[in-house]
């Protein structure tokens, strides 16, 4: 890449695609909030973007099966027919083999539910040659009417992988797969991607997942973004305001991104009580506690959060 000059992909005045990764809320007692959650996915759709559920921002590593079906119940009631996405997890261990049959149970579910299945990588597909991922991809396609596949940094998760361009061109060529998820976190291999994307299967979607750089909408990126659920109302405007040409965009961009740099600080995973300490200073749920086993930031983060919150003019001075 470096004769690329990442300027001409610019694509000014462009319809975005959002989707927004729904945070699971949690009372102080530890359980799921569900007239929370229902009422984040409803504001999430009125807004305009597409949810995402049963995503890291909603522990899904954490979730017993039972919790993430009634996820997609409660997503598909409040949906009413309209879009979503949902995680298709496996959980398994280093060195464990890939796991095309719970991968396609999942599938299965979150299809009968109206979702798009994600396929969550593992470490039994991660972790095997370039050639066989391909295959893992091309034996899940036969199971799924449409998905999406996820390349996820480990700075988020320990099975995550950014794949080798061969090995994305060829998931990339898969007919159902209609997209993918991009964390790596770094600019430059989602630039590849959008060269190679725009070269040989232009429909193909290129969601960023690097809340450090959320203006790869700019270059032809869409997002499916954790960062979004802070403010799925000000990302939805941000869209708006880049669609139309309206030079707001950058001003509100800028806000949101230091806002997606404080919050995916390191440890990185903490990010969801970033998120629910900021959508409690919102007055949006009522409290911000998360599942009990993730990673948690300093109750002193409240006052930073609570500033650019009124800087974005969504938190109130008191």
């Amino acid at each position: 890449m470096s004769a690329f000059d990442p300027l001409s992909l610019l694509k000014p005045r462009r319809k975005v695609t959002g989707i927004s990764a729904i945070l699971l809320p949690f009372t102080q007692a530890g359980d799921v909030d569900w007239p929370a959650f229902h009422a984040h996915v409803q504001r999430t759709l009125e807004s305009g973007l597409t949810p995402a559920v049963n995503m890291d921002t909603g522990y899904v590593n954490l979730l017993d099966r039972a919790t993430q079906d009634a996820v997609l119940q409660q997503t598909r009631e409040v949906a009413g027919g309209r879009p979503f996405v949902a995680g298709a997890f496996v959980s398994d261990g280093e060195g464990d083999a890939f796991r095309p049959d719970e991968y396609a149970r999942r599938i299965e579910v979150i299809q009968s539910h109206g979702g798009t299945p994600i396929i969550f990588q593992s470490y039994g597909l991660t972790r095997q040659s370039g050639p066989k991922i391909v295959a893992s991809y091309e034996k899940l396609a036969r199971t799924a009417d449409r998905f999406l596949a996820f390349e996820l940094t480990q700075d988020l998760a320990s099975f995550g992988a950014i794949y080798d361009l061969e090995t994305f061109a060829a998931v990339m060529s898969i007919p159902q797969c209609v997209g993918v998820k991009h964390s790596s976190f770094h600019r430059e291999p989602e630039w590849q991607r959008l060269v190679l994307r725009n070269a040989n299967r232009p429909e193909f979607v290129i969601f960023t997942g690097n809340d450090f750089a959320i203006d790869m909408i700019m270059y032809g990126s869409d997002y499916l973004l954790g960062l979004s659920t802070f403010a799925p109302d000000l990302f939805a405007q941000r869209d708006h305001f880049w669609e139309t040409g309206d030079p707001r965009f950058y001003e509100l961009n800028d806000q949101l991104q230091y806002l997606g740099y404080f919050a995916f600080r390191r440890p990185s995973p903490a990010y969801k009580h970033s998120a629910a300490q900021f959508l409690n200073l919102r007055g949006w749920i009522n409290s911000s506690h998360t599942h009990p086993q993730s990673r948690t930031r300093p109750d002193s983060d409240r006052d930073v959060l609570r500033e650019l919150g009124q800087r974005l003019g969504v938190v109130s001075p008191t």
